[in-house]
């Protein structure tokens, strides 16, 4: 089982590996890819350092599984070259996602659509990840109509300048390379990627799209505002779920409960439900502040947090892996 990471330098690499080691996934080669720059450089894996190879290399390697997290361009270019030469990609970004050939995938909503032909999988947003995660025991339960959702989301979800630019500001310091266009230490920007001909901005209408998608059902009516906040450790959401049929607020919470892959943390006598700093390094759904809308019939509200580099990227493509291996499907 040869299995290539192409970016492992970056942050979301980085972590990709991390998981791997830690779900201890049986790979017998690790082919670590990055820039040029890379090439030649050691990384350390299980106590073993493996040297960064370049594209080519890795392709000529033919890997069986390759997880991406290089950029949508590195994807477009690089993907179909490894399918080409046998290689099962699972691309964490957001090139293939809405390609309707293409899988989008979160493996506790829909891995049963996998087969052995889908030589491109996509791994889905961050913030749509964990939504989904929570949302589809509840639909197949009580039918969703409509999503109304609000993030809070970490600035690791930007990258490595967008950690600096928050830690410089908080030590006074405002001189570095500005990843957002305000200060985001002790500030919220009510902006995550470029805005839409629509007034939405790319990572709402991701949100929209990617959950009909994931759920299988384009009657799911959605409208998100998603919001960056100075905070590490993982993205935070409110969300407000009107469904079809009416529900019990302790029925939905054993539900959520009982689901694989979430924990429940609601205990508001003890001012207890999640955190981002709870969440940090987990690769769990974290929801709570269950409570029905008194506004609305059949409606509810919930807050669900995760860390957004694990289980809202690293920890998911690697999950995928998991679940082709176990099936036989690579």
């Amino acid at each position: 089982m040869k299995v290539a990471v192409v970016g492992a330098t970056g942050l979301v690499g980085t972590v990709m590996l991390k998981v791997l080691e830690e779900r201890n996934f049986p790979l017998t080669e690790l082919i670590p890819v990055a820039s040029e720059k890379s090439v030649g450089k050691l990384i350390t894996y299980k106590g073993k350092q493996f040297p960064i190879v370049s594209m080519d290399t890795a392709i000529g390697m033919r890997p069986d599984i390759a997880l991406f997290s290089a950029g949508g361009n590195t994807s477009l270019e690089h993907a179909p070259r490894f399918k080409e030469a046998g290689t099962t990609v699972i691309d964490n970004s957001s090139a293939w996602r809405m390609d309707p050939a293409i899988r989008l995938v979160v493996p506790e909503v829909n891995a049963n659509t996998l087969s052995i032909d889908d030589k491109i999988i996509a791994n889905p947003n961050c913030s749509t990840i964990q939504m989904v995660v929570a949302l589809k025991p509840l639909h197949d339960k009580y039918k969703i109509k409509r999503v109304v959702v609000s993030t809070y989301q970490s600035v690791t979800g930007t990258g490595v300048k967008a950690v600096d630019q928050m830690m410089n500001e908080r030590a006074g310091k405002f001189d570095g390379e500005m990843a957002y266009a305000h200060q985001i230490d002790l500030n919220v920007i009510p902006q995550i990627d470029v805005f839409t001909e629509n007034g939405y901005t790319k990572e709402e209408m991701k949100m929209i799209n990617e959950t009909r998608k994931i759920m299988g059902d384009d009657s799911i009516r959605l409208t998100a505002t998603t919001v960056r906040i100075p905070v590490m450790g993982g993205h935070s959401e409110s969300v407000n779920i009107e469904f079809e049929n009416d529900f019990d607020v302790t029925e939905v919470t054993s539900l959520l409960a009982k689901t694989p892959g979430i924990i429940v943390v609601d205990d508001i006598a003890n001012a207890k439900y999640p955190m981002p700093k709870d969440a940090h390094e987990k690769d769990e759904v974290f929801v709570g502040r269950i409570r029905r809308d008194e506004s609305m019939p059949n409606t509810l509200n919930m807050w669900i947090v995760a860390d957004n580099l694990r289980k809202g990227a690293a920890t998911n493509a690697v999950q995928i892996a998991e679940y082709l291996l176990h099936n036989e499907l690579v």
